[in-house]
């Protein structure tokens, strides 16, 4: 591991992305191919590969105490070397005694001989501990046996972050530059595999085309640009599929069988937290990957029995009333049912949830991201509903057009329709009695509707924001599916629900590039004379702006508490959100979601910072 961490230290040492590369890449060559394959896996920042479900279960505390024991120092000096490096791994290899004499070019007798593929095998070995003084003990074993600098990136790669400024796209650069093949070639075959270790031998071996999907490793998912106005967005593509942007929680649904499970945007898994949505996708006729999006859901139908047989098709018939009943809620109502063990079947009927699908990327054993998005569709209809109505959207007339944007803008509304009813209406639909609720889901196609003119855009916008979803995603028909990538075939068009002005309360320090200063802001509005925190923010100002706050801040500290400081209440921020929660985290009882700074408030007062009130407002607006 000392050739890992020296070339590691190196890649650290240059901003150049094509010498890091060239730095990866040379190591690989210079080790024996099982070596590299193992190492590739440590480059990306992990333990083991992405597909695989072993954790470590090593808290930083532990790893904390394990560094204060090996290095013989008090805590408050490793709470000040922490202050200067800023994560644990450099502290490491800062305080800890070097057990190896390099006069002769090898290491003393007690320190062990490590490389990538023993680090593997000791990583296993605490994985598999029961218990944390057996972890402990392993750890303390592990850092204890090989030098300073190796410690370093052990405990990186065990916290999950190198701060190397190496991302795993460099990684495969640098398999296809050491071994052949394109780089095409070396990213297909890390997608479907989610082992960056394997796509490297396989590349050594020049197989990459033997690559195969592994189902329950979730893809990457694709990504929208935000666009300022409809005609931001039309100028990209002039026909547009529209489907509502959803405030749920993103999900990929890999199914197989009676096997199902969801995996969000982080690539977590996350069925356990819906333990119900499983059902409504078993024994679909072949196996698929879908995306879509889980949201809490107002079911207005009374027979959830049979919700795993509900679907609707992508288009409404114009002049039809929609066949689904049901409305998304708020994030917050979808909040209560996230980081439970478990989920009782009354948070079920409290909470109910649906899963509105929008497009597949794996089917029958074909990989489909590569056809086109209304190819895609017609495949994803298909395999939800095995009898429906199809009609292009491009083939709809301007008045058939102006006729369903016209109904969209009255009572349009989403939700299950009785399988073998696909004309409910609303109308027809019963209000839900919790009482006779099951725990049952449905899953549902999300509705998709075309627009070729800005009016047309806007007005699908202002329904969108009637029903109380964020606004639109606006798609190009033609697009195939980019995993991890932002481009401009979806584009995501809202506005802000609002923004308020706070009163920084404290700040902590930074990671990676920003250690050293004091970039993450916690923030509070007022209630009379009282502060109530409610949200924390670090993106939105300039490194100028931060390195001038960092200076203010350490002037004005009420507490400093090594890491965080308490700070005097005098600077006033405007902050953006996506909607605000009720949160016990913070003393205002709310929380913003996604928070970003928009600016310095320098011509304001602390006293002239949002109330509570105005919060509870923004609450109430974004709940009707």
């Amino acid at each position: 591991m000392l050739c890992f961490a020296r070339t590691a230290d190196s890649i650290a040492a240059t901003t150049r992305k094509r010498e890091k590369i060239a730095l990866v890449a040379e190591y690989f060559k210079s080790v024996p191919v099982e070596e590299a394959g193992f190492a590739a896996v440590f480059f990306s920042g992990r333990p083991f590969p992405a597909w695989e479900e072993t954790t470590l279960q090593v808290g930083g505390r532990l790893l904390w105490q394990a560094v204060e024991e090996l290095s013989g120092k008090e805590d408050h000096e490793l709470t000040a070397a922490y202050r200067k490096y800023g994560d644990l791994g450099a502290v490491a290899g800062a305080v800890l005694p070097d057990k190896s004499e390099w006069g002769d070019g090898r290491r003393s007798q007690d320190a062990r001989t490590t490389n990538p593929k023993m680090l593997e095998e000791a990583f296993r070995d605490i994985a598999a501990a029961h218990g944390p003084a057996a972890k402990a003990a392993l750890v303390r074993k592990l850092l204890g046996g090989i030098s300073p600098v190796e410690a370093k990136y052990v405990i990186k790669i065990m916290t999950g972050d190198l701060r190397i400024g190496l991302k795993e796209s460099l990684v495969e650069e640098a398999i296809a530059s050491a071994f052949g093949g394109t780089l095409a070639e070396v990213e297909r075959a890390n997608m479907l595999l989610g082992d960056v270790g394997e796509t490297l031998r396989l590349a050594a071996e020049t197989r990459l085309g033997q690559a195969r999907m592994r189902l329950f490793h979730p893809i990457g998912f694709m990504l929208a640009s935000p666009a300022e106005s409809a005609e931001d967005a039309l100028a990209y593509f002039p026909n547009a599929w529209v489907e509502d942007k959803y405030d749920g929680i993103r999900a990929q649904a890999h199914c197989s069988g009676s096997s199902v499970r969801f995996f969000s945007r982080t690539r977590d898994e996350i069925t356990r937290s819906f333990p119900e949505l499983p059902e409504a996708l078993r024994g679909l006729p072949q196996d698929a990957i879908l995306d879509g999006e889980i949201l809490a859901w107002s079911y207005l139908a009374d027979d959830r029995t049979r919700a795993r047989d509900l679907t609707i098709t992508t288009d409404v018939e114009p002049g039809t009333p929609s066949p689904a009943a049901g409305r998304a809620l708020p994030f917050s109502a979808l909040q209560q049912r996230l980081g439970r063990k478990t989920v009782s079947q009354k948070m079920m009927r409290d909470v109910p949830v649906a899963y509105l699908v929008f497009d597949i990327l794996y089917a029958g054993g074909e990989l489909v991201m590569d056809k086109p998005l209304e190819e895609r569709a017609k495949m994803l209809d298909a395999l939800l509903a095995a009898e429906r109505k199809k009609m292009d959207p491009q083939d709809r007339t301007p008045e058939s057009r102006d006729t369903l944007i016209s109904a969209l803008q009255t009572e349009f509304r989403f939700g299950p329709q009785a399988a073998n009813d696909p004309r409910q209406t609303t109308d027809d639909a019963l209000h839900l009695s919790r009482d006779t609720v099951g725990a049952a889901a449905a899953v549902i196609r999300a509705p998709v509707f075309p627009a070729s003119l800005p009016e047309e855009l806007n007005q699908l916008f202002d329904a969108a924001r009637s029903r109380g979803n964020e606004g639109l995603m606006v798609k190009d028909p033609r697009s195939p599916y980019t995993p991890g990538r932002r481009g401009k075939s979806w584009l995501k068009l809202k506005r802000e629900l609002a923004t308020l002005d706070v009163v920084v309360t404290s700040v902590e320090y930074g990671h990676g590039k920003r250690i050293g200063v004091l970039s993450d802001y916690t923030f509070a509005v007022r209630e009379g004379d009282r502060l109530l925190n409610i949200g924390k923010a670090y993106s939105g100002l300039t490194d100028a702006e931060i390195l001038e706050m960092t200076n203010w801040f350490r002037d004005h500290t009420i507490d400093d508490q090594g890491f965080r400081r308490i700070v005097e209440p005098k600077i006033v921020l405007e902050v953006a959100f996506n909607n605000i929660m009720k949160s016990e985290r913070h003393s205002s009882g709310y929380a913003l979601r996604f928070p970003r700074i928009v600016r310095l408030r320098r011509d304001k007062l602390p006293g002239e910072a949002d109330t509570i009130g105005r919060v509870k407002e923004i609450w109430a607006q974004q709940s009707k």
